[in-house]
């Protein structure tokens, strides 16, 4: 057996694992998360998905999928690039984020969102040339992230390239904003656990924390970049 087809009878077997924990951390309200996302950015989050499309090495003609789409937006940003002969496919398990992203970015007539999780995709495999999933692992379920990164691969043809992205701390103000919002949040609900993620959260949503788990699915080339505003990427290739 040949190293790559290891490699894809791994990720084949992780995905088959049975998924009975909830789907993650369900954002319903669209235009609360939308605000949230203009004030965090400055206003700048088209330009931060202009940029992450970039990073994801998406072009004209390329199927794309987008999971934990949420309102929209990047898949948007996606389907420009991609062009009328490419197409771009966004998957949440919000229902109120579809609606709202069919009603919007779906228009474009090469975009289309349909519901279903991260850990539990029913897409066919290696459909699609990128694979991108941006401010989402860490509402998936701790102990069902690498079952998620596991479909990623499998979804992914070979060659394909696939981007995740969450914040990172680059802007010195903004990072301070975060990590002062998270101490007074754990005062107020008392101490626990996570005590020290809510000191750092940023260590908690690093994306570099995959890393290791990416490689051992089969991914290459695996690679962070900082993006500003404060978000990094991890991009990585299935062997092809």
């Amino acid at each position: 057996m040949s190293f790559n087809e290891q490699h894809q009878r791994s990720a084949h077997h992780l995905t088959a694992k049975a998924v009975t924990s909830p789907p993650g951390i369900l954002i319903t309200r669209v235009h609360g998360y939308n605000l949230f996302n203009t004030v965090f950015f400055g206003g700048r989050r088209r330009r931060l998905d202009i940029a992450l499309a970039t990073e994801s090495k998406t072009g004209p003609g390329d199927r794309v999928l987008d999971i934990g789409c949420g309102p929209g937006r990047f898949a948007g940003v996606l389907a420009e690039r991609v062009g009328p002969s490419g197409r771009v496919v966004g998957v949440d398990p919000s229902r109120p984020m579809l609606d709202y992203a069919s009603a919007h970015a779906g228009r474009r007539g090469n975009c289309d969102f349909r519901q279903d999780a991260a850990q539990a995709l029913s897409l066919p495999d290696s459909s699609f040339d990128v694979v991108t999933s941006t401010f989402v692992m860490h509402h998936i379920p701790e102990d069902q992230r690498e079952v998620a990164l596991a479909h990623m691969f499998r979804v992914l043809r070979p060659g394909g390239r696939l981007m995740l992205a969450d914040m990172h701390p680059l802007d010195r103000v903004r990072t301070a904003v975060v990590r002062i919002l998270a101490t007074v949040a754990t005062r107020r609900h008392g101490p626990s656990a996570d005590d020290g993620a809510a000191a750092d959260p940023f260590a908690a949503v690093d994306v570099r924390n995959y890393i290791d788990a990416l490689c051992g699915i089969g991914f290459e080339a695996v690679e962070f970049r900082p993006v500003k505003p404060s978000t990094g990427c991890l991009v990585a290739v299935k062997p092809g």
